[in-house]
């Protein structure tokens, strides 16, 4: 079988699926953290800023080493960094479950958790499916983003019955060897070097290409900026639902249920907009998710009834869930297959800065008015700001020259 015949062939289809299962298993790394969040809080004594800590560094940790395990995959393929970031995985719930503090705890989260094993689950996967396709471009990345959300549909409900059985910290000792036990067979399946890598097929853009009129670092920055603000939004009710509703007096398992409503309604919202962005493009795509989203993120500031919170975060979920894969598919539409991990790296770790600076500042605001209510209107604000951006690129992508 020829380079151009391994595009969207039924290798590559194949393919899709194990990176949809390493995803999966590995995405615990970037949920687990808010589930545990009331109980660490509760055990350490602290604020609820300073347990939402753990969070926001895991998702900086994340965003991190994306960029680092993009690279690596550039170079190396996949296959070694994962190899490795399965094993750090695996040691970073042993730490996190065994921590005498919020300190060694958070730090675990942050450095091993986040930035040497999560971090390889998601940007540089979703880059690795792009490779793989070219007709079916848009819905593979988005399938392959789907594992992220439906780590956190799976993994929530998991953890929170580990946790009433076992305790906070022997559920993380149970997480980590499952990681170890699941995830390094898989790893060992993408071995092989994606269309394009070992010869034969160009992958550079040519020279002096401007996507949409800007220069490459250029471009970079401004998609970076859109995912930080579009993720600031995103991370009020999915970082804090479960602490919301233990303080409605719901209980944080009825907290744990809607995370994983609204990230298992994620999961068909990002395999619809993967059909969308195959025939609108990233862009558009990109657009119409976040003006979505901005509008379920206002009506949690009116209705706070159990059924109401239930039926808005699987809302939220249904409208939000494609954002983030959209810029995957922008970088794919605008820069060379030889940059992907590393400019997918960069572009996702903006959006996990988001979430990780949306998930601290709410649990600031929180402290400070006592109530979630400040914290809503935060995201929406930082939601039009990303509409903005957007807005703007999509005016000039008129004159978009698209890198195939």
């Amino acid at each position: 079988m020829t380079q151009d015949q391994l595009l969207d062939s039924r290798i590559a289809w194949v393919r899709l699926c194990v990176i949809v299962a390493l995803s999966t298993i590995g995405g615990v790394g970037m949920w687990s953290a808010i589930v545990t969040m009331p109980y660490v809080q509760a055990e350490f004594g602290v604020s609820r800023g300073a347990a939402s800590l753990a969070y926001t560094l895991t998702m900086l940790g994340s965003g991190a080493g994306g960029i680092l395990m993009g690279r690596l995959s550039d170079r190396l393929g996949p296959m070694k960094p994962l190899l490795g970031a399965t094993v750090m995985l695996a040691g970073g719930y042993a730490l996190a479950g065994l921590a005498p503090g919020l300190t060694a705890y958070t730090l675990a989260q942050g450095l091993l958790i986040g930035m040497l094993g999560a971090s390889a689950v998601f940007g540089p996967l979703m880059a690795e499916a792009s490779l793989w396709f070219q007709r079916r471009r848009g819905i593979a990345v988005a399938i392959a983003a789907s594992g992220n959300y439906l780590a956190g549909a799976v993994w929530p409900p998991i953890l929170s019955w580990l946790i009433s059985a076992h305790g906070w910290r022997m559920a993380h000792l149970i997480v980590g060897a499952t990681c170890l036990v699941m995830m390094l067979p898989l790893s060992l399946m993408l071995r092989v070097r994606a269309p394009g890598f070992g010869g034969g097929v160009s992958r550079q853009a040519p020279d002096g290409i401007r996507p949409l009129g800007l220069s490459r670092g250029g471009l970079t920055v401004i998609l970076s900026a859109a995912g930080v603000a579009c993720c600031v939004a995103m991370a009020m009710p999915q970082v804090h639902i479960v602490a919301y509703c233990g303080d409605l007096g719901y209980g944080v398992a009825r907290g744990a249920e809607m995370l994983s409503v609204m990230l298992a309604c994620g999961i068909v919202s990002r395999l619809g907009s993967g059909f969308v962005a195959d025939r609108i493009g990233g862009l558009r795509t990109l657009l119409l998710g976040s003006v979505l989203q901005g509008s379920a993120l206002s009506l949690f500031l009116f209705f706070d009834g159990l059924t109401s919170l239930f039926v808005l975060s699987a809302l939220f979920g249904l409208v939000q869930g494609g954002i983030v894969p959209s810029y995957a598919v922008i970088v794919r539409e605008t820069f060379p297959a030889s940059e992907a991990g590393m400019r997918v790296g960069i572009v996702l770790m903006a959006t996990l800065a988001g979430m990780a600076l949306g998930g601290w500042l709410s649990g600031v605001i929180f402290d400070v008015t006592g109530s979630y209510a400040a914290a809503f209107l935060n995201g929406v604000a930082w939601n039009m700001a990303n509409v903005l951006i957007i807005t703007t690129l999509v005016l000039r992508s008129r004159t978009r020259l698209t890198v195939v």
